[in-house]
Formats: structure tokens, sequence, C-alpha cells
């Protein structure tokens, strides 16, 4: 108590000057009080996902701002290609886990700070453990990654027999984005706003080039880096192994690989930068973005954690390609939304004797509102419950994969029929429910 009372006298006095008296822009009800101070220093629990660029700047400004007891996960090690923007790791420090590293170098820098780092998928924690943080912030570059965390913070809502939101289950996710010179940072309050699944035709598809275009007639230099990368890289094989774009050497010679073919076919614009972006499938990071969009992250949270001040209602975006430009808006949810809606999802199958398991596997991969990466299928036939596909589990891939050539009226499937499909991009199964356009009757 004597450690917590010289710190709040001396070190954050910027901190008290917020949370003990009302100002122009704090909650109408909120009560200034010294406690509030006391609760972010000492029992205030937050979780950074993601520890590169954005991540290491979150992890500085939430440990410099008061919050000491913060939690860090990432499943990437160190790479030399990290060090001009994700400040906390030193060359000494490729080859090691970016949590470990970045734990420990905020906890030696900053007093009373206690990062704990874990090292591996967030899919490899339970619901139990992200129960126990009152936030969650988000520094990922991974959309599929976004909605498995989503999916997890909506799973974790209780409600009581009236349908009432529990709000004490309710934990707040704020996400934080960049590409380049653009980003974008949101408030997400599961079961009140709009959360990422609601927004998901939000985010870019993923930008491919016809393979007849790179290497017959190309026009961009986006088209002779990606003639180099899938098709000479395998041919000339120049280093023995399959391309890596943290490689510095590979990228090095990818480059230049490039930079030969656009001067054969007089195209210009082929640099260092952009075949990072194109062999990495990114638009390279930004570090002066990184820090904007991480500073309104860590805002966020603070307006969260202390409830001095109204957060963001609920979506902002940055871009200062030309100028500085930013813009809010408030992102609204969608009743029918396949996460937060508890809705099962109807899928329309225009006739059930000709559609086979296979298109409706490419359907929940390629339609705009699921987006599913490998989605694996299970119903209740005949009372039984049934596997239909599933292929991340090589065994069960096996016995399950000619259902694929099958018709879903030869799978007795019916109309109205629901099936739980569940994917590596959340952490719970969907309920998916066909209906039939054309009934059994109709197709006798």
């Amino acid at each position: 108590m004597e450690e917590f009372q010289e710190g709040t006298q001396k070190r954050w006095i910027h901190l008290r000057n917020i949370l003990e008296r009302p100002g122009p822009f704090s909650r109408p009800e909120y009560v200034p009080s010294p406690e509030i101070l006391e609760f972010l220093l000492t029992s205030c629990k937050v979780l950074i996902i993601g520890a590169g660029g954005l991540g290491c700047e979150l992890l500085k400004d939430l440990a410099m701002m008061g919050f000491r007891h913060l939690h860090i996960i990432d499943m990437d090690v160190i790479d030399l290609s990290n060090l001009n923007r994700q400040f906390l790791f030193r060359h000494k420090d490729i080859g090691l886990p970016k949590a470990e590293v970045a734990a420990k170098y905020v906890n030696a820098r900053v007093q009373g700070c206690q990062v704990v780092p874990h090292y591996c998928p967030i899919q490899d924690r339970s619901e139990g453990f992200y129960q126990q943080f009152h936030v969650i912030v988000c520094g990922l570059d991974s959309v599929p990654a976004r909605r498995w965390i989503n999916g997890m913070v909506v799973s974790l809502l209780c409600y009581d027999e009236d349908g009432v939101l529990d709000q004490s289950s309710v934990i707040p996710l704020v996400d934080g984005g960049t590409e380049g010179f653009k980003g974008n940072a949101r408030v997400i309050v599961p079961g009140v706003t709009a959360c990422i699944e609601c927004t998901l035709d939000l985010y870019p598809p993923q930008v491919t080039y016809p393979l007849c275009t790179i290497a017959n007639t190309p026009r961009l230099p986006e088209h002779c880096i990606e003639y180099v990368k899938v098709a000479q890289w395998p041919k000339d094989n120049p280093f023995g192994v399959d391309l890596d774009g943290d490689d510095a050497q590979h990228l090095t010679w990818v480059h230049e690989k490039a930079v030969e073919r656009a001067t054969q076919f007089n195209i210009k614009g082929v640099t260092y930068r952009l075949v990072q972006g194109v062999v990495k499938n990114i638009i390279p990071a930004v570090a002066s973005t990184n820090a904007v969009i991480a500073a309104v992250c860590a805002t966020e949270v603070f307006k969260i954690a202390s409830t001095s001040l109204v957060p963001l209602n609920n979506f902002m975006i940055f871009n200062d390609i030309d100028g500085i430009y930013t813009y809010i808006y408030e992102a609204e949810r969608k009743v029918d939304c396949t996460v937060c809606s508890n809705i099962p999802q109807l899928v329309t199958v225009e006739d059930p004797s000709k559609m086979k398991l296979k298109d409706l596997v490419e359907l929940l991969r390629e339609s705009p509102k699921f987006q599913m990466k490998s989605p694996g299928l299970t119903t209740t036939v005949n009372g039984t419950n049934k596997t239909l596909y599933m292929s991340t589990i090589g065994a069960i891939e096996k016995m399950t994969k000619g259902n694929l050539t099958k018709s879903l009226l030869e799978l007795g499937l019916k109309d109205g029929q629901e099936l739980m499909v569940a994917d590596t991009t959340t952490p719970n199964a969907i309920i998916v429910k066909l209906a039939f356009k054309q009934s059994d009757t109709e197709m006798k």
C-alpha cells in the first residue's frame, strides 16, 4: 500500500488528473475516485495478442500507462526482417520467441510491470485462460486469428433465464490493424456491438494473379515477382529449400530475378519492399502507422478499464498516404451474424439431388458470409450422430472422403436439416440449416 501511495503521488500524477476529477470527456455517470487508479495498478489484467509491430508498441504503451498485469501471446520467433520496426528486439534475439523476449525487455525497463509471455498459438489456450482478463487487445496480421478470438470472447457470454446478458461475462475486445500507411482501430463489446464476423466483408479478398498472365503477358511489377515466386523458384531451387518470405537472401534472389524479368517486358516499379509484400502476401508494415494505431488501441483499453471516458463507437480509420485523415463510424450488428446472433445460418440448396457434399464445402469456403478455411461437417441422421466430412484429422478424412462425391440426398440429408460446422476460424461450431428449393416429392 505504501508503494501504491508513493506511485499515486509522483509517478502517476498524469493519471490522477484524469481519474480523480471530472472532465469535458468524462462519462456523464462517472464518479472520480483514487480507487480506480489502484485497480489499474494492482488488479486489472490485460491480454495482448501478437508481439509483432503492433504488439511491441501496445506492450510498451500499456506498460507505461500503468497497467502492471499484462500477458502477451505470440507463436512466432524473431527474424532479421522484424528488427526495423519491432523495437523491443535486437540482433542477438533472432531465433528466440517474440513473446518471451518482449516480456523480458519490458519487465526490465518498466518498474513494477509484470508481463507474462505465452509462446504458443492462441488456439492452445482454454476458455478459462481468456476468462481471467478484463480487456483483450489484438495486434494481429491474420484475419483467421481475429475471427477465432472474436468467437472465443462471444462464446464466453452468459445469459440468464430471461435472455438478459450477464455483464460480468463480457470481455471487451480492442482490435488494431495496419497496412502500410493505412490503419484501423475498433472496439468490440461482445453481445452489444458489432463483432468481427458482423463486418467480415470489410476485409479485402486475397489478391491472386492468373498464371497465364504472369507467364505470358505480365503488365505489372507484381506479375514479375509472382512469376519468380511460383515458377522460377521451384525450377531453379537456388537454396535447396522452399521460399521463405522472412529470409533476406531468398528475398534478394527473388528481387534480382524479378528485376530481370521486368526489364525484359519493359516494366518499372519492382522494389525490394514490393517483393516482400508479394512473397508474403502482405502490405509491408510502416513503423509510424503501427505507433499511431497502437496508441489509439492503448487509449481505448484505458478508457474501458477505468470507465472514466466514453470509448470509441466503434470503428476508426486512419490514413496518412496524402496528408492525415481519420474517420469514425459505428459498425452495426448483423441480426443473422454467424457468431454473435446464435441463429442457425440458412443455406439455400437449389437441387439436393445434384448438389454434392463437396459443393457445400466449397460454398462454405467461398461464400463472403462464411469464408471458412477447412470446414468439418457433422449432423444427426435418424437419431445417430454422423460425421459427413472432416479434413483436419487424417484418419477421419480418410473415412469420410468418399462422402464428398455424394449428393445431399444420398447422404440422407433433408430440408431443414441442421449441420454442425467446425472450422479453424472459430473456437466453436456454428449451426447451418439446409433449405431445399425442391423437395423430395417434387424431384420424384
